[in-house]
């Protein structure tokens, strides 16, 4: 789907969690907000809430729904939980430290650190998590009014499958868009060839494009 009628999609990462700070494999485990990661989301929602967005669409764990019910108070805007949104399923990494999945699983480990194709933890290919969440935007894409915005709270991982496949990236390159800082958000904008990455790992109001060729 190419998002036309000047559409946005604004996907948001939730906020730290004691996983996060400790260094685990979240994956599908749900692992609640910490105090610091409220405040983050609380932060976020205010600048968010700024660009008055059309909808709210979450994953449905609860460190995403969270963060998405502080934008939604703000705006005023029911939240639409999706699970087609959750993060990577990991399996056995689940819980795991990186250097615990280098001991217990050095082959996939090794694999997926050369940009492999894995099942970590014999759980989800990134592709199979971009074929659940992209269709999620695209549902809630064609519901909006032109020239509208969508956010999408969703995972780091989730939300970097989903960029890939909407802006055709090759699969074995979708490593290259770095990691999202938590509540950090990217931005996606319709344009005559599709979808554009408009801003990455952003934390603080998109500025217009000035002097170059958009």
């Amino acid at each position: 789907m190419s998002g036309q009628g000047g559409r946005r999609v604004l996907l948001w990462r939730h906020g730290q969690t004691t996983w996060n700070v400790e260094r685990r494999f979240q994956g599908q485990t749900d692992i609640p907000l910490t105090e610091a990661g409220l405040a983050q989301a609380t932060r976020s929602a205010r600048l968010l809430a700024a660009l008055r967005p059309d909808a709210i669409l979450s994953s449905d764990l609860t460190r995403t729904a969270n963060t998405a019910a502080e934008l939604a108070q703000l705006t005023g805007l029911s939240v639409t939980l999706d699970e087609g949104l959750r993060e990577t399923y990991a399996g056995h990494w689940q819980g795991l430290t990186n250097r615990e999945i280098e001991e217990r699983f050095p082959e996939q480990f090794a694999a997926w650190r050369r940009g492999e194709p894995v099942r970590r933890g014999d759980g989800e290919l990134e592709t199979e998590v971009a074929d659940r969440a992209v269709p999620a935007i695209e549902r809630a894409v064609e519901k909006l009014p032109e020239g509208g915005t969508l956010v999408v709270v969703s995972h780091g991982g989730t939300i970097r499958c989903a960029i890939g496949r909407m802006i055709g990236l090759p699969e074995d390159t979708w490593g290259s868009l770095g990691a999202l800082s938590n509540c950090c958000w990217s931005v996606l904008g319709s344009g005559a060839r599709g979808w554009r990455l408009l801003e990455h790992n952003a934390g603080t109001l998109p500025e217009p494009v000035l002097g170059d060729e958009v």
